[in-house]
């Protein structure tokens, strides 16, 4: 009795791991074309395994699913699932419906030759665009229609390995702000719809700083309130209109998900970059400063998730990662640095997952840092998972040849936080070379105790006191200082230093067991913490460092 009571204790543990691994996504998207054949699926998802990943974000075309109005094929989303399924990884299904990168290039050909029944959204101009109209109650139809019988399949044979789906992939407007179909000019004619006034009067407030300055809310119930009046006159207001119908479209899509499944919903953004105006931009996306618009027409999704493509990255993620929106990044590119961004917003962010995009096409040397870095994930999720005491802090570090350092306050400790290259032996750092990005988990364990795990990053801990009057100092290739050496800060004050400093106890690189036992590798001592001034991890050396200081 005894010994079955522990294996069910076991089970517990083990299935408790397990689950807090499953809520923290490790994943990578596939290429848009990876699956359209069973031979892909039988190819591609295996090496997912390999890679390190938990997660598998795939695409489930609509032109494959029903290549005949009303004629349903389901046989590469079961592959897919099974596959998966073999491989112990989850999947998330990207449903290319009505619209992929704006464009509504996954629809079927009945779909698209049939004009007249399912009308494309058109410039001011009046030029009909490769984009069906949100505002078609056909084009939601055929959509529907073909999402819901999508819902039901997953519900009826892959509950077990789906974790979430994205509803359409990076809508939004090109070539004009909003549609300018005779229909979507009709609606605008309308006005402000009385729903998107209630809500946003009922959560004025919180709304986004962008938005809430630009909202003009009625003082008197107008029976028409135009968009001008309230949003202002603008290319900016022909985006607001358009991502509310857009949002609304979408929430539709939602409500019918919602009868079958509580499985997670939600968008995906390209990302209003490089200062282009929108219409240059995917207008009217899931997009950070429409998030009110998004939230009043599809209230169902989960998040509205960046894909982060552009320089800027910690920038674009903080965008995203709301009081009211948990950060998920579904595409990122996939590149060498890949691995350290993964682990920044994980430890930032606490976000719901990071994915790298088409990382089935990726070299080696960029899967490898993503290998590496969801590596030392799941040694953290364990150490959370099991931790006896709740863990009180994390930071994020990421750096770069411009943005190389980081200062943390942490109560009475200051922590300096940089790039590995910033030390001065390292060829690389002054030969010409680009600096890799280096980044790291930053956890605090107690007061005293640290985890820093992550690649290329090098940081040293003092006292509030000792930090006033640091002085430092120019060094050479050996760690000492240069002739001639000028201090960086200096005192401006004569004073007795009558203050505690903190040192280094101890550097262990360490491992992490799936029970979240912290294990012990070797000590860095000496030269590899220099002589007790920091710790580090070199770039491409990926590991984990317990670090535990003292006052003195």
């Amino acid at each position: 009795m005894k010994q079955a009571t522990l294996l069910i204790i076991a089970c517990f543990v083990v299935l408790g791991l397990q689950a807090q691994e499953r809520s923290m996504i490790l994943g990578g998207e596939l290429s848009n074309s990876a699956v359209t054949s069973v031979e892909d699926v039988d190819k591609v998802i295996p090496r997912m395994k390999v890679l390190g990943l938990n997660t598998v974000l795939v695409p489930a075309y609509w032109e494959f699913i029903e290549p005949e109005e009303g004629r349903f094929d389901f046989s590469l989303i079961d592959h897919i699932i099974q596959r998966a399924r073999e491989n112990d990884l989850k999947i998330v299904f990207l449903w290319f419906g009505a619209w992929k990168n704006s464009m509504s290039c996954y629809t079927p050909l009945w779909f698209k030759k049939n004009t007249r029944r399912f009308p494309r959204a058109c410039t001011e101009e009046g030029k009909p665009l490769e984009i069906a109209s949100c505002f078609s109650k056909n084009v939601f139809q055929a959509d529907n229609c073909a999402f819901e019988m999508l819902i039901k399949h997953i519900v009826a044979t892959g509950h077990d390995v789906v974790s979430m789906i994205q509803v359409e992939n990076e809508i939004g407007m090109l070539e004009s702000a909003r549609d300018h179909s005779k229909i979507a000019d009709e609606i605008y004619k309308k006005g402000v719809p009385k729903e998107l006034v209630n809500y946003l009067k009922s959560h004025q407030e919180e709304l986004h700083p962008w938005l809430k300055q630009r909202l003009s809310l009625p003082l008197s119930s107008s029976p028409v309130i135009t968009w001008k009046e309230m949003f202002g006159d603008d290319i900016f207001t022909d985006e607001i209109f358009m991502a509310y119908y857009y949002a609304r479209y979408v929430g539709g899509l939602c409500e019918t998900a919602r009868k079958y499944t509580q499985i997670p919903l939600y968008v995906n953004a390209a990302l209003n970059s490089r200062g282009r105006l929108p219409g240059q931009y995917p207008s009217a996306g899931p997009l950070a400063h429409l998030i009110d618009l998004w939230h009043a027409g599809a209230p169902q999704l989960e998040m509205l998730a960046p894909d982060i493509y552009d320089t800027g990255f910690k920038g674009w993620a903080k965008q995203y990662a709301l009081p009211n929106n948990r950060l998920f990044i579904p595409e990122s590119r996939c590149c060498e640095n890949s691995g350290v961004r993964a682990l920044y917003v994980f430890g930032e962010h606490d976000a719901l997952g990071f994915s790298p995009f088409a990382i089935d096409e990726a070299s080696i040397q960029e899967t490898q840092s993503v290998t590496q870095a969801y590596h030392i994930m799941r040694q953290l999720i364990s150490m959370k998972a099991n931790s006896k005491k709740p863990i009180s802090q994390s930071w994020g570090l990421l750096f770069d040849q411009q943005d190389k350092e980081r200062i943390i306050k942490d109560g009475e400790t200051i922590i300096t936080c940089r790039h590995f290259f910033t030390l001065p032996w390292d060829s690389r750092a002054t030969d010409g070379s680009i600096w890799p990005e280096g980044g790291a988990v930053l956890m605090k364990l107690t007061n005293d105790e640290y985890l820093l795990a992550g690649n290329g990053v090098v940081v040293s801990f003092a006292s509030e006191y000792e930090y006033q009057f640091l002085h430092e100092v120019a060094l050479g290739e050996d760690g000492f200082i240069l002739k001639g050496g000028q201090n960086e800060k200096k005192s401006t004050n004569n004073f007795s230093f009558n203050g505690k400093r903190i040192g280094i106890g101890f550097v262990d690189e360490v491992k992490i067991d799936q029970d979240g036992h912290i294990i012990y590798v070797r000590r860095h001592n000496g030269d590899q913490d220099h002589q007790g001034r920091h710790a580090r991890i070199s770039c491409g050396r990926w590991t984990i460092l317990h670090i535990k200081l003292y006052n003195f």
